[in-house]
């Protein structure tokens, strides 16, 4: 039976990609954006927003909104993947689905750098911002409490995550809210611009080709997480539906709240120039609302990457390995899943320990290049399977519909992502192809010189 055959009927179960259904369906349309833009991190700008100002010239919601169109490309391969194989592993499936088993395992391996190190990196973060506020405290200790509180939710379930992901949903939705009421009021006031002015959005003579490929590198890998919702497609009712759409919507839905907070902190203050790149956002929430309202802002951040972030991370860590697990290309224990409450658990469970080692090794600048190779690199390997598959396999070239999703856009999202990717600082490229190199001899002995494909690949072949 052919593959296309196979994956004709999207209605039907994963038993026809060779899978047989573990994991819990509990995830509604409304629960996968939830996740989607708890992942990406709603007040993300918040910690950022003082460097993005001087780097851009005071033009930070643009630099959003450039970053937003530049990763949108991307996103819709996500999207037209999951609709057509909505089954755990992300960017593995989908690239081994859309080329071959065997590009699918390199890159699956270059997103675990992205996956593996994402929550080291959130943690290290929050452990210096929980420091800031309470120094008796030592970073280590925060880093432990919240790898504890995660790793138990996590292997809880998903309806004990989503249940965490509404309650941090409304926190941070709430003081964001806070904020742009209390900033308006401060600005209609006569308080920094003294009005609504477009100069957050354009400045004559600032805006060039220059200025829109700075704004991609800044922006385009803010936006990082939306592709973690494609993890849990096992754990969705009708996920190929589902998927794919929420994907679309929280991409949307983040890009309007980046905007929104952006341009209000920008409105308090115009002078750019003099801002602290550290806290230049919470120096604007000081002026608009008080001392208060920068704490709380500060309290909320921690909580908002030390527990919803964070969490959304290591859930689709721990998929992503359950994935490559149960096809045998990484060690099998990944792929166990737990009796009770059906969730990758050993998976969960070494994601926060490895989450509690690399941080006494590892600074924050070299966890960040590791995940910004490990995810462009990877997206970049989408986009071409997205051609390959729909283009080239399926000849989905009729229409001028088909031509624009399945030539233009991923050629689009190929060329924004190279462009990113040849940004990088050469350590970033000596350890992001040494890891490619070592996935390379890997997958080579596992597949017995590349000769061999995963189980479920050999069953669709009877």
């Amino acid at each position: 039976m052919s593959e296309k055959k196979v994956v004709a009927d999207n209605n039907g179960g994963i038993e026809k990609f060779g899978y047989k259904q573990e994991l819990k369906r509990a995830l509604t349309l409304k629960d996968i954006v939830l996740y989607g833009m708890l992942f990406m991190v709603i007040i993300a700008p918040q910690s950022i927003y003082g460097e993005i100002q001087l780097a851009s010239g005071g033009l930070t919601p643009l630099v959003y909104l450039v970053g937003a169109i530049a990763i949108s490309f991307t996103a819709l391969s996500y999207m037209l993947m999951s609709n057509r194989f909505p089954i755990a592993g992300s960017v593995y499936a989908y690239v081994q689905r859309g080329i071959n088993p065997h590009i699918g395992f390199i890159a699956g391996w270059l997103i675990l750098l992205d996956y593996v190190f994402v929550p080291s990196l959130l943690y290290v973060m929050v452990a210096g911002w929980g420091v800031a506020l309470i120094p008796a405290i030592p970073w280590f200790v925060w880093i432990l409490i919240f790898v504890i509180f995660n790793t138990i939710v996590n292997v809880r379930g998903m309806e004990m995550t989503k249940g965490v992901d509404w309650v941090m949903f409304f926190i941070e939705s709430g003081i964001l809210l806070v904020f742009v009421i209390v900033g308006l009021k401060y600005v209609l006031g006569g308080g920094g611009y003294g009005s609504l002015s477009v100069a957050p959005f354009y400045q004559p003579g600032k805006i060039d080709l220059n200025f829109i490929a700075a704004a991609t590198s800044i922006a385009c890998l803010s936006f990082l997480g939306f592709d973690g919702m494609s993890t849990l497609a096992e754990e969705t009712v009708k996920p190929e539906k589902t998927v794919g759409k929420g994907i679309v919507i929280a991409l949307i839905g983040i890009t309007v709240v980046f905007l929104l907070q952006t341009y209000v902190a920008a409105l308090i203050q115009p002078d750019w120039k003099n801002i602290d790149p550290a806290t230049g956002f919470f120096d604007a929430a000081a002026a608009a609302g008080g001392e208060t309202l920068r704490i709380i802002l500060l309290v909320i951040n921690i909580l908002a990457v030390g527990v919803a972030n964070i969490m959304a991370a290591q859930t689709a860590t721990a998929r992503m390995l359950y994935g490559m697990g149960r096809d045998g290309v990484i060690p099998k224990i990944f792929a166990k899943i737990h009796p009770k409450y059906q969730t990758p658990y050993v998976g969960t469970i070494i994601i926060g320990l490895i989450s509690c080692i690399l941080p006494l090794f590892m600074s924050l600048s070299q966890l960040v290049r590791l995940v910004n190779f490990g995810a462009l690199s990877s997206f970049i390997l989408l986009n071409v399977a997205v051609f390959v598959f729909f283009f080239i396999k399926e000849k989905r070239r009729t229409t001028f519909g088909d031509i624009l999703k399945y030539l233009i856009s991923p050629i689009c999202g190929v060329a924004i992502l190279m462009f990113v990717f040849s940004g990088f600082e050469s350590l970033t490229y000596i350890i992001g192809f040494s890891w490619l190199v070592i996935g390379i001899i890997i997958g080579a002995v596992k597949s017995k010189g590349y000769k061999e494909v995963p189980e479920a690949f050999r069953k669709l072949e009877v």
